[in-house]
């Protein structure tokens, strides 16, 4: 096939329809799509008219932030006002009747903790109503609007975690701004207790309570180097036995059945496959019949109803931003909903090549190389680069589709995205190489990733650039101030240029301002604020999955999360909002998502533009939200032309 200059608007075009969920009863589907210009939740039959959606929501002035289905007839959405990131709750009918403003208290952050799919009419939520500083948990009655406080969060209290009947029964805690408590109480009349304290370099996360709501399946490194799926005893934080360990990776999610009532399966992010551990035989089965339909693409399950008997799989790769279908298992039947961007052609777009190189010091890389339309890394000679380090650094960079990767490549460009020391999913060993070396060690893999590209006689040694967002863009002013001959030119977008100024920005609900400052000050790496994520991906493994948030930070796991926005770090600036996907768990899809963090619902617009001198072309970055990614004050777009 002869290369096609393919239009920039086309690789960073919003999804028509995108974000889809079931209703519990499997007999709805609702999703997101543009309603004059902003995303607002549609709803129509499963299996019906696909002409005749019926538009739920009316917003106009914002995006609907996120959305989720609180029973089978009633939605839950969130928005907030003028881009203030204070959101509310707003629940709505599934045919666009009754709409109500559940928490409309002007300042106040509503997330959402636990949907309650077995407790009628009441949904449980966290909000800094009481104290602006600090995360409350409440019970909302949906039908009365009534709220009821669970507990009063003493100050430190990072995350919450419910059973399977919706008790309360567990939070994580920062305590001297570097160290993570878990605590625990039998019942909800009891006050919490200490169960386990751990430093920064200790992960022990509870994950998901047993059947009989007696012990926790939990994710730790205890006297270990990767993240273990073990059996846990909640009451004391013992553990009582290992159920998988890959000797490579971390574990990075687990699939519950709640209507079997059975953990089924284990996964963890490989390189490019990823690894998956099965407990029960009818899972593998029905993955084996799901990835024959599928034999040349990754597959997710991001919804499935309450009964198990539909599911909303996502399929996508390295080459497409992925379709969603409707599969029945009985049938084994697919039927196509929604391809994510109809307009490019797969056969036009580029490879993602996993790759590995050796640092100066012996630490083996994985890395992922993308080259222009028809070569590959045998046959490519001489190109321009663009080195496009990740974000946290707390983070990882995975196999699969990228906007900006494809627009790069299709104007004839090699992209290089590399895991250095420090990033996520690779075990606390690898991690800890990168306490005290920003600029440093991690910055070396970086330039050892250039040299490597050189030595294979990829790169043209005299057009090389490197471009970044929040760390990446810290990473490239390190990049062109240490090494500046290495690069013709470079880009930091939201780069973290100033811990100090960046410190300061810490906004009070991140977890308080004293300890997450304290905590910047004394982790090895230069620090992060202790709040983490909420959730996954954009497209998360349905109402069975619960999500690991590795990297040495308290996990806030909300295994039965819906998808809408919770709290999020700061750990550079523009990091902010990830729309989880339902149940919260891991995104084969997560690297199309705005770099900067701040759309919280739309992993594919892209509005503002950015120039790199390299490219000589337009260079978009987004912010679904229209507003500066920037406002903070301390990121800013520096350009180099060396």
């Amino acid at each position: 096939m002869e290369h096609r200059l393919i239009p920039l608007e086309d690789f960073f075009r919003n999804s028509e329809r995108t974000s889809f969920q079931l209703s519990p009863d499997g007999r709805h589907l609702a999703y997101l799509a543009p309603y004059e210009n902003r995303m607002n939740v549609y709803v129509r039959p499963l299996g019906g008219d696909t002409d005749q959606p019926l538009r739920v929501t009316e917003e106009t002035e914002r995006d609907v932030a996120g959305y989720c289905w609180a029973d089978n007839e009633r939605l839950l959405f969130m928005k907030d006002v003028g881009g203030d990131e204070n959101y509310q709750l707003f629940g709505v009918r599934c045919d666009g009747s009754d709409l109500r403003a559940y928490t409309p208290f002007p300042g106040v952050r509503t997330a959402l903790l636990d949907d309650l799919e077995e407790q009628p009419d009441v949904v449980m939520i966290e909000m800094n109503r009481r104290n602006p500083e600090v995360f409350d948990p409440y019970r909302l009655n949906l039908r009365t609007g009534e709220l009821t406080l669970l507990a009063e969060n003493p100050g430190n209290y990072q995350g919450w975690m419910t059973d399977h009947q919706g008790r309360l029964r567990a939070a994580t805690a920062i305590v001297d701004g570097v160290n993570t408590q878990l605590l625990y109480r039998d019942t909800e009349d009891e006050p919490f207790r200490v169960v386990l304290t751990t430093n920064f370099k200790t992960t022990v996360n509870f994950l998901l309570f047993t059947p009989d709501d007696k012990q926790v399946y939990a994710v730790s490194n205890r006297d270990r180097d990767k993240l273990a799926l073990v059996l846990m005893d909640p009451a004391s934080a013992t553990e009582l036995e290992v159920l998988y360990e890959d000797e490579r990776y971390d574990v990075s999610s687990i699939m519950y059945s709640r209507k079997r009532k059975k953990l089924l399966s284990v996964y963890c992010t490989g390189h490019k496959e990823p690894v998956r551990h099965y407990f029960d035989e009818e899972e593998r089965a029905l993955r084996e019949r799901i990835k024959r339909h599928f034999p040349h693409h990754r597959v997710a399950v991001a919804d499935t109803d309450k009964a198990e008997e539909n599911y909303l799989l996502y399929a996508g790769g390295d080459r497409t931003r992925g379709a969603y279908y409707h599969y029945v298992p009985q049938t084994d039947t697919l039927t196509l909903l929604a391809e994510l961007a109809p307009w490019l052609h797969e056969e036009e777009m580029a490879e993602m090549h996993a790759v590995t190189y050796t640092t100066r010091d012996g630490l083996t890389i994985e890395a992922y190389l993308s080259l222009p339309y028809g070569l590959t890394p045998a046959t490519a000679r001489h190109l321009p680069v663009v080195i496009h380090p990740h974000g946290g650094p707390w983070a990882r960079d995975t196999w699969g589709y990228s906007s900006v990767v494809q627009f790069l490549c299709n104007r004839g460009y090699a992209v290089m995205r590399m895991n250095f020391r420090g990033s996520t999913g690779y075990g606390r060993r690898f991690l800890e190489a990168s306490y005290k070396q920003w600029g440093l060690r991690m910055q070396d893999d970086i330039t050892d990733a250039v040299e490597w590209l050189k030595a294979q006689g990829i790169a043209d040694p005299k057009r090389i650039a490197i471009y970044g967002a929040s760390y990446g863009g810290y990473a490239t002013l390190a990049g062109v101030a240490f090494t500046p001959k290495l690069y013709a030119c470079g880009v930091d977008y939201v780069g973290v240029s100033n811990l100090f100024t960046f410190m300061q920005t810490i906004p009070p609900y991140s977890g308080g301002e004293r300890p997450a400052r304290q905590q910047g000050r004394e982790r090895p790496d230069g620090g992060s604020t202790p709040r983490t994520w909420r959730g996954g991906g954009v497209y998360g493994e349905g109402r069975r999955g619960a999500r690991v948030q590795s990297g040495g930070k308290p996990l806030r796991l909300l295994p039965r999360h819906g998808g809408l926005p919770g709290q999020a770090p700061r750990q550079s600036v523009g990091l902010g909002w990830l729309l989880p996907g339902r149940r919260g768990a891991s995104s084969p899809a997560a690297s199309v998502l705005c770099p900067s963090g701040c759309c919280p619902s739309r992993p594919f617009l892209f509005i503002k533009s950015l120039v790199l001198p390299l490219v000589a072309s337009a260079f978009p970055y987004d912010c679904a939200e229209k507003k500066s990614c920037v406002s903070d004050g301390v990121g800013f777009l520096y350009v180099f032309q060396i």
